[in-house]
């Protein structure tokens, strides 16, 4: 599909428990002329409105970092619509880089999980889009603390960590699970609340997994306890990049963010962010087409 246009449509939604503005966009295959768009500082090139052609396209949510914007993985979002997938990009209200409010709170880690229900409930509901949408299964993207909320829709139990309470106790916290997920990417996770014994027992979808060797913000030691914690974990598609940072992940940033007093927009010396992007969505491309097919087999 690698001639259709990215098509974009913004989507007004509500999270009725948060009673917040949950900005969504939905990226999908379309004809007409992309034109540069800016999303705050940030540009791509789609058609906005333009008419969707084709139909029973999987749907991928991407859940951003903390403190971060969806359109870090804007690049993530074009390969997924020209490789066939229909993709939501939202900001987590409360978490985001121009309202960060609910950073390291119960409350955003709680709240995080239910706004990728709601995304999928709008991407479903939408009239242009929703008709034309797989109903095998839904994919989610997380990169680091999106990495917890896609582990979590999924089925994962999330506790408080013993310094979150006064008591030293660990609580668990309720989250929402969505049935309708049925494969997980997660990048860089930052998902310490879900270490404890038991707590990724729920998640019997598969998950593909990657972490930077030089990761100083979610530490590769995350990867040795998550993944005994998984029931199967032979259906755990992992891999640690070599020389990769925390956000080697994420798209290069434009020139005017681009500095070492920007840390996302930096690497590890000699890891080359651009080249090692097709890559990474080739494989994030192969693992979503094989994990979202399962349930129609």
């Amino acid at each position: 599909m690698s001639e259709v246009t990215v098509g974009c449509r913004a989507i007004a939604v509500t999270d009725a428990v948060q009673g917040a503005r949950v900005p969504m966009w939905l990226l999908y295959p379309a004809h007409g002329e992309a034109r540069e768009e800016r999303f705050g500082t940030y540009s791509l090139d789609v058609a906005m409105g333009a008419r969707c052609v084709g139909d029973r396209f999987p749907l991928v949510v991407i859940s951003h970092g903390t403190g971060s914007v969806p359109w870090v993985l804007r690049d993530m979002a074009t390969y997924l619509v020209h490789a066939g997938f229909v993709v939501a990009l939202f900001a987590h209200p409360g978490n985001t880089r121009m309202d960060d409010a609910l950073a390291n709170t119960r409350e955003n880690l709680v709240n995080r999980p239910r706004h990728i229900v709601v995304v999928i409930d709008a991407a479903f509901a939408d009239p242009e889009i929703g008709p034309r949408l797989s109903t095998t299964g839904v994919g989610v993207i997380g990169h680091s603390l999106g990495g917890y909320t896609a582990l979590a829709v999924a089925g994962g139990n999330p506790v408080s960590l013993p310094h979150d309470n006064a008591d030293g106790k660990t609580i668990p916290f309720d989250v929402v699970h969505d049935p309708r997920v049925r494969g997980a990417v997660l990048l860089a996770p930052a998902a310490p609340w879900l270490m404890a014994a038991g707590s990724l027992s729920g998640v019997t979808v598969p998950v593909m997994m990657r972490t930077g060797e030089h990761d100083q913000h979610s530490p590769v030691f995350y990867d040795k306890v998550l993944l005994p914690n998984f029931p199967d974990p032979a259906r755990v598609d992992y891999r640690m990049i070599e020389n990769a940072g925390h956000f080697s992940f994420l798209s290069p940033f434009p020139p005017a963010m681009t500095g070492p007093l920007f840390p996302p927009s930096q690497d590890p010396p000699g890891f080359d962010r651009p080249a090692y992007l097709p890559v990474l969505c080739a494989e994030v491309i192969a693992f979503l087409r094989g994990s979202l097919q399962e349930t129609s087999a």
